[in-house]
């Protein structure tokens, strides 16, 4: 006999992963390992936190190779994986970590600019990447073929200097915070986990109470209520991460710092992923990659994060934290 009670829930389940655009257990599971290994990582010391940061630097950066390889872009990789490698080094070690971290995204944005313009389409694993993305036709033929172009290398070099700043730069700016200030600790929290907060709440404030578009040509799912619940799941992430970092001592002149930081991690993070889906929206792809289950690609995972790390950065610097 069937189990009503098991197809209600199936149903109910189904009816979530629609709404919310994800595979719900798969995402929540990922998720939940992702938490753990950041906190082991900070915990342990701030540059295995840092070294954590470049492993989805380098999967990010494949990710992106993929990505524009799709519509016929080709970028230096393993330039922009040496590059973007070195300049996190440096930033971390170097006294100077602006400096560095500005010397560095400047001569991997030379070096790999003029790498793009040498390259060839690229080797057999590019090859069966790209045609994991777009899919086979029966006659052999990708998906979409008709529509791509082969571009100049200009078009090579401006999405390569694109892809030092997206990843390159803002990857950086997760671990300068790190860096400076007394807590160490809290700057890494608040760079990798607000965002992320502010990615869950507007997930499930959208989901259950969304009834405003957003943005409906770039991301049909974004609505107005999810923003709101995104400002509003980080103002209190914000106040639990002061809480249990700061002495009690200083809340008294810190607490409108949390606020504002969580009410601007949930509009930042939310231009974040809506600029990750406008990228993927001008390539005719899904997801960035398949790196993480329930997540898509790391870059799913980490746009928000991405464009909220140079805002949280500077308001930490600003306000002395």
């Amino acid at each position: 006999m069937k189990d009503p009670q098991g197809q209600d829930g199936q149903a109910g389940l189904t009816s979530i992963n629609t709404r919310t655009g994800r595979n719900m257990p798969q995402a929540i599971a990922t998720g939940a390992a992702l938490v753990i290994l950041i906190v082991l990582c900070l915990l342990a010391r701030p540059d295995a936190f840092m070294f954590l940061i470049v492993v989805f630097m380098t999967l990010g950066l494949w990710e992106l190779r993929v990505d524009f390889a799709t519509a016929g872009l080709y970028i230096p990789v393993v330039a922009l994986w040496l590059g973007s490698a070195g300049t996190m080094l440096a930033m971390f070690y170097c006294k100077d970590h602006l400096g560095a971290m500005t010397a560095g995204v400047l001569l991997t944005a030379v070096i790999a600019s003029l790498a793009s313009g040498f390259q060839g389409q690229g080797g057999q694993r590019l090859e069966r990447a790209v045609l994991g993305k777009t899919r086979l036709l029966q006659d052999g033929q990708r998906a979409g073929q008709s529509q791509r172009h082969a571009y100049n290398g200009y078009a090579n070099m401006t999405v390569t200097l694109l892809t030092v700043l997206y990843i390159t730069l803002l990857a950086c700016m997760i671990v300068l915070p790190t860096t400076f200030g007394e807590h160490p600790v809290a700057h890494g929290a608040m760079t990798v986990f607000l965002p992320a907060v502010s990615d869950i709440g507007g997930l499930f404030f959208g989901a259950f109470l969304g009834r405003h578009k957003l943005s409906p040509r770039i991301s049909p799912k974004k609505s107005v209520e999810g923003l709101a619940g995104s400002m509003l799941s980080c103002v209190v992430a914000a106040g639990v991460i002061f809480v249990c970092t700061y002495p009690v001592r200083d809340l008294g002149r810190t607490w409108w710092v949390a606020i504002l930081l969580g009410a601007m991690v949930g509009v930042t993070g939310t231009f974040g992923d809506l600029s990750a889906s406008l990228i993927k929206r001008d390539l005719g792809i899904k997801d960035m990659g398949h790196f993480l289950k329930g997540h898509g690609g790391v870059l799913d995972r980490v746009d928000s994060i991405l464009m909220s790390a140079p805002f949280i950065t500077l308001l930490l610097w600003f306000t002395g934290l």
